[in-house]
C-alpha cells in the first residue's frame, strides 16, 4: 500500500511541489478522468510523483491554478514517465496545446522488454514491483468531493508503483541496448495529430469496406458535421448520432427534413429540431462534391493466391523470433505486414526495416525463400538453416 502523500488543492501548495520535482530526473504522471457526458476528458485528478515525494493535485479545487504543473509537463529537463499514455497526453495537450515532454511510456518499453502486448499496468506492478494494486476504486465518480482516503490511496498507487516500474526497465533497456527501439513508437505518441481528429478526416473513423465514393463523399459531410457539433456542444459523437445512423443517410440520402425523419437510425423529433436543416445540408454538400475531389475507398491489399500457408508459416516464425529476442510480437509486425512480406520481399513494412529486420525480417525471407525451416525438438520449435543448423 503507498505511503504517505500530499494532496495539493490550491496554487500555493503547487508551485511548491513543482519546485521540488524539476530538481528530479524524472516524474511519474497518471490522471483521472471522465468522459461517458462529454466530447472531452474533463480532468478529475492528476497524480505525480519524484523520486522522493508523491502527490494529488485536485484540478476541480476552486483555488488552484494548473499553470505550474502544465509549465512542468514540457520542461525539458525533468522524464516524464506515463503507462499508457494516450489519454493523458490527450488531456494535456488539450490544455495547454502541448504535449508533455521528453516522454517515456512504460507499457511501450515493456513491450520492447519482452513482458507482452500491450501489457498492463497491474502486471507490471506484479511483476516489477512485486505488489498487488487495489482496484476496487477503478469505477469511481471522480467529480465528486470529498474522495475517500481508500479513493486516493488507489489513485496515487498508479503513479508510486510506476518509479520502480520505470527504474528497472530503463535498466534492462539500458543493458540490452535497446533504448533506440522506442524511437518509432515515442515519436506516434508525441504528434498532435495523433490526438487531434479533423473534421473532413472523422470519416476514417467509422467502419466501411465499400468502394463507392459518392457514398464515401455523403459520409465525410455527414462525420465532419457531428464532430464540429459535438465538440462546440462538448458531447460524445454517439449523443449526436450513432455511426449506423451517419452510415444509413450516406447509403440513402434524405433531400429533405421529411425524407430525414424515414431514416430508422434518426432519433425521433431529431429531424425537426435545431439540427435537421444543418445536416440536411451537410448531405447535399457530399452529393455536390466533384467526382474528382471524392474521397479514394481505403485500399485493403489482398494476399496473392496460394500464400495462405506461406502466412501461417510467418506467424510461427515471428512467434518464434519475438520469443527467442524476448520483445511483444505485436511490436514488430501484424497480420497484414506479414501477408504482404509473403506476396513481396520489398514490402514497405516495418517489419523489414530497422531492428525489426534484425529480429524477424530477414528470418522471415530466409524461410520465404527455403534458406531456412522451421522443424520441432520435443516441445520446442526451432529455426534449421538447411545444410547445417542454424
Amino acid at each position: 500500500m503507498p505511503k504517505g502523500f500530499l494532496h495539493i488543492k490550491d496554487t500555493d501548495a503547487l508551485v511548491e511541489l513543482v519546485a521540488r520535482l524539476r530538481k528530479a530526473d524524472y516524474v511519474t504522471v497518471d490522471t483521472e478522468f471522465l468522459r461517458d457526458n462529454t466530447y472531452w476528458p474533463k480532468l478529475c485528478l492528476v497524480q505525480v510523483a519524484g523520486p522522493d515525494v508523491a502527490a494529488i493535485i485536485d484540478p476541480l479545487a476552486p483555488l488552484i491554478d494548473l499553470q505550474p504543473l502544465l509549465d512542468l509537463m514540457v520542461d525539458p529537463s525533468v522524464l516524464k514517465v506515463f503507462h499508457a499514455a494516450r489519454q493523458d497526453i490527450e488531456i494535456f495537450l488539450k490544455l495547454s496545446g502541448r504535449i508533455p515532454e521528453p516522454l517515456f511510456d512504460t507499457q511501450v518499453a515493456a513491450m520492447v522488454c519482452g513482458y507482452g502486448d500491450s501489457v498492463s499496468y497491474e502486471t507490471l506492478v506484479a511483476k516489477i514491483a512485486r505488489a498487488a494494486l487495489d482496484k476496487s476504486s477503478r469505477f469511481t465518480d471522480w467529480t465528486r468531493r470529498p474522495l475517500s482516503e481508500r479513493q486516493l490511496q488507489y489513485a496515487i498507487g498508479d503513479v508510486t508503483y510506476l518509479r520502480k516500474v520505470y527504474e528497472v526497465l530503463w535498466a534492462d533497456l539500458e543493458q540490452t541496448g535497446r533504448i533506440d527501439w522506442l524511437d518509432g513508437e515515442m515519436a506516434i505518441l508525441m504528434d498532435p495529430g495523433t490526438y487531434i481528429v479533423e473534421p473532413a478526416q472523422a470519416y476514417q473513423r467509422i467502419k466501411t469496406r465499400t468502394h463507392n465514393r459518392r457514398f464515401l463523399g455523403v459520409l465525410r459531410e455527414l462525420a465532419a458535421w457531428r464532430e464540429i457539433e459535438a465538440q462546440a456542444r462538448d458531447l460524445p459523437r454517439g449523443r449526436m448520432l450513432k455511426d449506423d445512423a451517419l452510415l444509413e443517410l450516406a447509403a440513402h440520402p434524405p433531400t429533405s427534413i421529411e425524407e430525414m425523419k424515414q431514416s430508422r437510425g434518426v432519433p425521433k423529433g431529431f429531424a425537426d429540431g435545431r439540427l435537421g436543416p444543418s445536416l440536411i445540408e451537410a448531405v447535399q454538400r457530399g452529393l455536390a462534391c466533384p467526382d474528382d475531389e471524392l474521397p479514394e475507398p481505403e485500399h485493403h491489399p489482398e494476399a496473392p493466391r496460394g500464400v495462405g500457408p506461406l502466412v501461417e508459416l510467418l506467424k510461427v516464425m515471428l512467434k518464434l523470433q519475438c520469443e527467442d529476442h524476448g520483445v511483444a510480437q505485436k511490436l514488430v509486425a501484424n497480420s497484414s505486414d506479414l501477408e504482404q512480406i509473403a506476396g513481396d520481399d520489398k514490402a514497405d513494412v516495418p517489419a523489414l526495416k530497422g531492428w525489426r529486420r534484425e529480429v524477424f525480417g530477414d528470418a522471415a525471407l530466409d524461410l520465404k525463400h527455403g534458406r531456412v525451416a522451421l522443424a520441432c525438438e520435443g516441445r520446442r520449435i526451432k529455426l534449421i538453416r538447411l545444410g547445417g543448423a542454424a
